[in-house]
């Protein structure tokens, strides 16, 4: 059987897999469910064209990783045959943890459980499956392998995740700020010491990189209206499991209710096969299915939440560079419970607040290295020119308020 497939994206074309096993892993149950993962979460109420899914994202990784292993063995690199095929399955499997709509699972139904931790029991028991043939691709994502740029090249601050998610995600939304000039970068990226690195005259397209992430951020990943939507998402199943917990039962699709109703650790996703095969049922449909059964539950609360949700009645948000007055919050939170006549508890549910943050370049921890002319390796902050670029080194921090009028 032909394995060898061209498949067509929309962002680069056809597509081939260079490995027979990549064909094999994307046939697999665990992979097949990121077709019914939204790539990003609730911001298609915002952005129509956002409902591109996690299975496109993992394709369109691979094929980048590819063509930047195909760049460094150009340059006499030397990355053998069982490392590219490691590199490659790496990063087509980064993300097959994640949860329904992404983030916002990990902060309610799977709670101290990080999709990361998921995506690394799923390789594992693939790796059963697959009678070691993923040891390499375990050892890279892990960071354990003797060769560092290869985890690099599929988690760092220059990886091709980001790369991808952030033309994709624009190609999507239709925000123009994400597009970013992958092949350059791509033909830039050399190997010093182990570090990945890239030459000091592709620093224009690094900076345009980091100023591309930065603008994302605020005019896509955390705009104020994907904020308002994504929060009461997660207010739905805080309430629905605040519900479940006291006894309460709830219509859910049997793999939702398992997980809804009962606590799972993350030593429970690695030794239980069992737990991960029904994680690997769940997905976005199965969320939204009950979401629009709850809508006509007796719980007040829920019900009038759910509604919000399925009709996009989305709260008012504020977003302020201080941190909200904890008067102004108790003042719209007794409106709230004089309005439909709810508890202070339960007015929790309809007025909150938080924080949002983009850190666009972290250097708390390693950052993107320049291959200087003279031979010398600086970090990108330290090498451009740029002023922005060097405004742009830690994180932002701001402050919302939700509520309803």
């Amino acid at each position: 059987m032909n394995k060898r497939k061209n498949i067509n994206d929309p962002l680069y074309g056809f597509l081939t897999l260079p490995y027979d096993i990549l064909f094999d892993l994307i046939e697999h149950p665990y992979f097949q469910r990121l077709r019914r993962i939204r790539q990003m979460g609730m911001s298609h109420l915002v952005f129509p064209g956002a409902n591109h899914t996690r299975f496109h994202h993992a394709l369109g990784a691979l094929f980048l990783m590819n063509e930047a292993l195909k760049n460094l063995r150009d340059k006499d690199v030397e990355i053998t045959d069982d490392e590219a095929e490691g590199a490659c399955i790496a990063i087509l499997l980064h993300d097959i943890g994640h949860g329904p709509f992404s983030h916002t699972l990990e902060r309610t139904i799977v709670s101290g459980v990080h999709h990361e931790d998921i995506s690394l029991a799923m390789m594992e028991q693939m790796n059963v499956d697959f009678k070691g043939r993923l040891d390499t691709a375990i050892a890279i994502f892990t960071d354990k392998y003797p060769k560092h740029f290869l985890h690099q090249l599929v988690s760092s601050q220059l990886d091709m995740d980001r790369l991808d998610y952030l033309l994709r995600d624009s190609f999507y939304s239709g925000v123009s700020e994400g597009v970013v000039s992958s092949d350059r970068i791509i033909k830039m990226l050399y190997v010093v010491n182990d570090e990945l690195v890239v030459e000091e005259k592709g620093i224009y397209s690094i900076e345009k990189f980091i100023i591309a992430r930065r603008l994302m951020y605020w005019q896509v990943y955390l705009h104020k209206t994907v904020v308002a939507a994504e929060e009461l998402l997660l207010k739905i199943l805080e309430r629905a499991k605040e519900l479940a917990s006291k006894g309460e039962e709830l219509f859910c699709t049997p793999d939702f209710h398992y997980f809804l109703y009962d606590h799972s650790e993350k030593e429970d996703f690695v030794h239980r096969r069992d737990l991960l095969n029904r994680f690997s049922l769940l997905d976005d449909n199965d969320v939204m299915s009950s979401i629009k059964v709850w809508m006509s539950h007796s719980d007040k609360v829920l019900s009038i939440l759910c509604e919000n949700l399925i009709n996009r009645h989305l709260p008012k948000i504020r977003v302020e560079r201080s941190t909200i007055p904890r008067e102004e919050i108790q003042k719209h939170r007794e409106k709230m419970m004089k309005r439909l006549n709810l508890s202070e508890s339960e007015s929790r549910y309809f007025v909150y607040s938080g924080k949002l943050e983009n850190k666009a370049y972290d250097t708390q921890s390693r950052g993107i290295s320049l291959l200087m002319k003279s031979g010398e390796v600086v970090d990108i902050a330290e090498a451009s020119d740029n002023y922005n670029l060097k405004a742009l080194k830690g994180s932002v921090l701001k402050h919302f308020l939700c509520y309803y009028k």
